[in-house]
């Protein structure tokens, strides 16, 4: 192959990245903002379910999160829930939540271990479908 053709397919080889840079860009300058956090008592539609974090408790490693929670028929309504800790996964260790009905609201109770934690952060997030919202627990 001769040089000048070398020469010729890396200066296309950097306009195709410079155009694809700019492309990238471009899509981050009109992303939209996340939601800001919502605060204990706050209720959030999400998807299909209607949800209000009544309370969050900590007390010997372990944080209890009490919620509300109506909308559409599901069996398991505590998959949704994960908890950051301190930017770490907090693992739910018990639930009283039960199925939920149409018609009427659930109140029930979600236990997550923060002993690993070292700091005070805690966020909750749920997500039902393509829709997730957060809570800042503390």
């Amino acid at each position: 192959m001769k040089t000048r053709t070398l020469l010729l397919l890396a200066l296309g080889c950097g306009v195709m990245i410079m155009l694809a840079g700019a492309v990238f860009l471009f899509q981050l300058t009109t992303q939209d903002d996340p939601e800001p956090p919502l605060a204990v008592g706050a209720s959030a539609v999400v998807g299909d379910m209607t949800v209000v974090v009544d309370d969050a408790a900590e007390a010997d490693g372990e944080l209890v999160v009490t919620v509300t929670m109506s909308g559409a028929p599901d069996e398991t309504p505590e998959d949704g829930f994960r908890l950051i800790a301190s930017g770490r996964p907090a693992a739910v260790t018990a639930t009283t939540c039960a199925a939920t009905f149409v018609d009427n609201a659930e109140t029930c109770t979600v236990t997550f271990d923060v002993s690993a934690a070292d700091g005070v952060s805690r966020v909750l997030f749920y997500e039902r479908g393509e829709s997730q919202t957060r809570w800042l627990l503390g």
